[in-house]
This record gives C-alpha cells, structure tokens and sequence, in this order.
C-alpha cells in the first residue's frame, strides 16, 4: 500500500473506538467505560479503548477455555496449526508500513525502527514457531521396576499444551511482546487471553484482526485491553487460568507470584535489568557506539538497556567522552518524523519516573556529563544522558531507570569487574567489549545474566532464548526453551 493508503487506514483505526476480541467477535467492555491512550509525542489523545476489568477477563477466559477443551483447535493436526501460525507471520509482513507507524504514533518509538526491527522480528517468531509445531514430541523409555522382576512394559511420554494461558506484555516493544508470548503458545495447542499495556494497545488490537484473518479459531485468541490493577489481576488471579506469562517490572512481577498462588498456575516471568556493559583496553572504535546503543536504544526503554557502563581505567575518559558526544547529536522528536532517532517516552508516569531519577543523581553528588533533563515542553520527551561520579549505593546505579540514562564507572581488572558487575539484584543481559576472546568468554561465564553479548548488543533473534538470572525473572522466551513453559509432561506405562 501507498504511504498515504497507510494512513487513511490507520486514521480510520484511531478514529473508531476499539473494542476488545473476545471468542472471536468484537465486544464492548462490560462495564461500557472507554479509556483514553495519548501520543506520547503530544500528550494528545490518539485513541479510544474499551476498558476491560474482572469480568471482561472472566468471559474471555470462558471463552478460551470453550476453544481448548471444545473447540476445533484441539483437533487440528500439528500441521494445520503450523500453517495458521505461519499465515500470522505473513499477515505481519503485508501490513508491516501499517503496524510500524501505529506502533511508532501509540509507542513513540521512530517510525524506521519500528519498520526495520519491530515488524520484521514478529512475523519472524511467528514463522519461527510455526516450524516449532510439528516438532513438540515425546519419548520412549525403558524402564525397569525391581519389585516385578521378569515383567515388560512399554512406556513413553506426552508433550501436551497447558491449557488456557494469560499473558501480560509491556508497553516498550508492544507489538513484538505480544508476537514473543503468541508464537510458542499457539505452536503448542494452547488458549490465550492476552492483556496489552494499557498505554499501548493498538497494534495488540490491529494483531487480533490479522489473527482471526488468518483463520485461527474462535476463542484461541482472546485481546483483552485494561489496566493493570484491575484486568491484569484479575488474569493472573483467574482460577481458570492454567498459565501466565508476564513481562514487566520486578515490582509487579513479585505481585504476580503472589496472585497465581490460589490455584498453583505455572509461571514464566521476564522481569526488570540493569545490565553491565564492559569495555576494556583493547576493546575495538566500535565498542563507543555500541556502548551507546546498548543504553539509547529504544529511548532506555528496554529491560535490557546497557544502563551500567565500566570501562578501563585506560581509556574510560575516552569511552564517556565518545558516548556523550553520540549523546549530543541524537535528534529527538516524534516517531513519524523521518529524521528522529530518539522518541519521546511512553507516557507522562514514565517521564516522571526518569526525571525523578536524575534529580536523585544530583542530590547524591553524581556528576551530569551530558543531558540530564526533560527535552522541550511538550510530549514526554528526555535528554540521553550521560553520568559519572556514582557510588555503588545510588538509586540511579541499583535501580531500573527504564530511560536514557547511563552511569559510568572505571574499572581496572578482569575480577573487579566480574564483582561488580553481578552486584545487582538483576541478572538479564551484559555486553563485553575486547579484542581478546578468551578474556571475553572467560567473564561471560563469570556474569550472572541470561544474556551475554560479545563485541555487540541489542542482538535478538527468535531461535535465542532470552530471559533472566535471579530477580530478572523465571523461564526464557523464544528459542526451543519457550516450549517447556507452554507444555506439561505426560508419562504412559503399558504392561507388555
């Protein structure tokens, strides 16, 4: 389609009122209520959303539950789901200009971003998983019993899908959160109620009418849009839900554990980071703008984000220097603006958020090396920010910011760092910098992450899995490793 064809068909998706997918129809909320999702570039209301609580989740889970244990789903060979799944991706890819600029107007993230990696990496999981679907086995085993001497017995295992699955995505990469929790949960023959971020919706909502086109069942998808407090607890809590998978804060995360503790329900949890990033002496030129990369990318917003930057002592004023001087030319704007490279963040909450933690920088006696602040006074828009002068003990050195925002600190040998660089309550991702690949390998096995990057960062792919080491979370996502998650063990035994 022409740009302006995009347009029009996005114009006419914000101007109607959207309700939510439940059972395979478009239904309003029942309560009636609406809300409101702004463009963080403006502050404006882009959108109108049917507002989902405790009983719009209790249909939809209805809903799934009638699709899993009724429905043609479970009949469908493996193939036939395969080929649905794999139609998504598809559907993806013949709307990507479409699902590239409303996730850039809903997110702010730039448009060209969102066309380059967004789009291209969710049809990818799909198709990615849709091989997956033939592929989910068990095995045979020979077993021996000892106290029935002499007898035969033919056993194996079952890989069966859970159930009904609740999901719960973020709002820093909406549509590519909701592909990384869909994908493996459909290849495996299970039911979903997915609940987007409240403050980004839409592509979730636009991917549910690509999903119903592509001729999934009824019910097999449910897209419930709410709030956390109320349809998101009310998911994670749903006694007739079998599964949740949440990515998110830590904070929540914890809140989570507690409500699927009513009836056991399995978990997986991508949780909160605050990534090392290593640079050491004989790093390569390269490793300046990839320093940056791993903290400016996806305006901070990333669980990932390099936020915690050493370098050798050799060469750290260099390495700062390089970064804030990046830091200085990245032009901020709206995502629809061809020449932006930063957007704005989410919301007014999280530009609140980050600013709060730059002023605790500077009441601690951290030192500004560039930005620090709010950028303009319209949107939600904040400087990338460079800081040194930390200690170990600083809010903005222990906690996730979840914006552009680095600090800095030297370091001066291989056992220091490694120290230093598990000395977090997260353990998510790390980047090491260093001509020297056994020096780079020998610390990636000492970092306590799910995540290690050698002389790159930010590099996903739907066959790695991803995830986390202590409060960074449970399970991975993508790669083989997400099937376990989705799927429960049956063993049979045969008396021969």
């Amino acid at each position: 389609m022409s740009t302006a064809t995009v347009q029009e068909a996005i114009d006419g998706f914000v101007a109607t009122p959207r309700r939510m997918f439940i059972g395979g129809q478009w239904v309003e909320a029942v309560s009636g209520r609406t809300f409101a999702t702004p463009d963080p570039a403006t502050g404006e209301t882009l959108a109108h959303v049917a507002e989902g609580d405790a009983a719009d989740i209790d249909r939809a889970v209805a809903a799934a539950r009638r699709a899993f244990e009724e429905g043609p789903w479970s009949r469908m060979t493996a193939s036939e789901r395969g080929r649905l799944i794999w139609k998504i991706g598809d559907l993806i890819l013949e709307h990507t200009d479409e699902l590239a600029r409303l996730e850039s107007l809903d997110n702010g993230k730039p448009f060209t971003v969102a066309q380059a990696a967004d789009v291209p990496l969710a049809a990818d999981l799909f198709h990615y998983m849709a091989g997956w679907a033939t592929k989910i086995e068990g095995n045979t085993i020979d077993i021996s019993v000892p106290y029935m001497p002499g007898a035969s017995f033919h056993s194996y295992t079952l890989r069966e899908p859970v159930g009904v699955v609740g999901q719960i995505i973020p709002w820093n990469f909406p549509l590519l959160m909701a592909a990384w929790k869909l994908g493996p949960a459909l290849a495996t023959g299970n039911c979903v109620v997915l609940k987007p971020a409240e403050q980004t919706p839409l592509t979730a909502l636009r991917l549910a009418e690509l999903i119903a086109e592509a001729g999934i069942p009824d019910g097999v998808v449910n897209v419930v849009p709410g709030y956390g407090e109320t349809a998101g607890a009310r998911l994670a809590a749903h006694p007739g839900v079998d599964k949740v998978a949440f990515t998110g804060s830590t904070e929540v995360g914890k809140q989570i554990v507690q409500a699927a503790a009513g009836n056991l329900k399995k978990l997986t949890l991508e949780l909160g980071g605050k990534s090392p990033n290593i640079v050491f002496e004989d790093a390569a030129d390269g490793a300046v703008a990839g320093a940056a990369n791993a903290i400016f990318f996806n305006h901070g917003q990333c669980c990932v984000a390099g936020s915690r930057l050493f370098v050798h002592r050799s060469r750290f004023d260099e390495v700062v220097e390089g970064v804030a001087d990046i830091a200085k030319t990245i032009k901020l704007g709206p995502g629809l603006d061809p020449g932006t490279q930063m957007g704005p963040l989410v919301s007014d909450e999280q530009l609140r958020r980050v600013t709060g933690y730059l002023e605790s920088g500077r009441v601690a006696g951290a030192t500004t090396v560039v930005g620090g602040g709010r950028h303009g006074d319209r949107g939600y828009f904040v400087e990338p920010t460079v800081i040194t002068g930390t200690r170990a003990d600083m809010q903005i050195v222990r906690e996730e910011i979840f914006g552009p925002v680095v600090v800095a600190e030297p370091f001066s040998d291989l056992d220091e760092i490694a120290a230093q660089a598990n000395d977090t309550e997260y353990g998510l991702g790390a980047g090491i910098w260093t001509r020297d690949i056994s020096k780079a390998h020998a610390l990636a096995k000492k970092i306590r992450a799910g995540t290690v990057w050698i002389n790159c960062y930010n590099v996903f792919d739907a066959a790695l899995p991803f995830g986390g080491y202590k409060q960074s979370g449970w399970g991975r996502e993508m790669g083989h490793e997400a099937l376990n998650a989705y799927t429960e063990v049956k063993a049979v035994t045969t008396q021969l």
